[in-house]
């Protein structure tokens, strides 16, 4: 029978601990919002890296919670690796993916481009000269002058040359 007396620690730790998560996750979100907002960064950029942050919380407190409650790490152990297995087989298929989510959160706290901005990546078979259009968490999109859309996933942003083209000062808009 289950008692309360029994795992009082347990119970006061986990509230503890999730009282904890809340108040950092609020804190966190309002200091990403506030960098962000200071920085001029779109709001749909700022609630990815939020949701990044979060589930990074959110993991480390699932893990705390195991240790909390004394869950035998045998158990443990065998359900992480049986889980890794099946997700590093994925993650092989496809390590691009967690590249360019972490080359976008790079992007987003470097920001050495915006929205707007033309720029010239330099590469050796395709150099493009274009417009940003939109950064997202995998790619950027990116409309040549002829109006061709191009994709550009973000960890070849991370390594290429990229130069970024001033705009002449007649096609810039007019600022009060």
């Amino acid at each position: 029978m289950f008692s309360f007396k029994e795992y009082s620690q347990e119970i006061l730790a986990t509230i503890i601990l999730i009282i904890t998560l809340i108040a950092l996750r609020m804190i966190v979100a309002k200091l990403i919002r506030s960098f962000a907002k200071s920085s001029h960064l779109l709001e749909h950029r700022t609630n990815l890296v939020i949701k990044y942050i979060q589930i990074l919380m959110n993991i480390l407190v699932t893990i705390s919670l195991i240790i909390i409650w004394g869950v035998d790490t045998k158990d443990i152990f065998i359900t992480v690796s049986s889980i890794a297995t099946v997700i590093g087989v994925a993650m092989f298929a496809q390590w691009s993916i967690l590249s360019n989510i972490t080359s976008g959160m790079i992007l987003f706290f470097s920001f050495p481009f915006r929205i707007g901005d033309t720029i010239k990546i330099h590469d050796k078979d395709f150099p493009i000269e274009a417009e940003i259009e939109d950064i997202s968490a995998f790619h950027v999109n990116l409309r040549t002058r002829e109006g061709e859309k191009i994709i550009f996933p973000n960890n070849l942003l991370l390594q290429k040359g990229i130069s970024i083209i001033p705009t002449p000062y007649e096609d810039k808009e007019f600022f009060d």
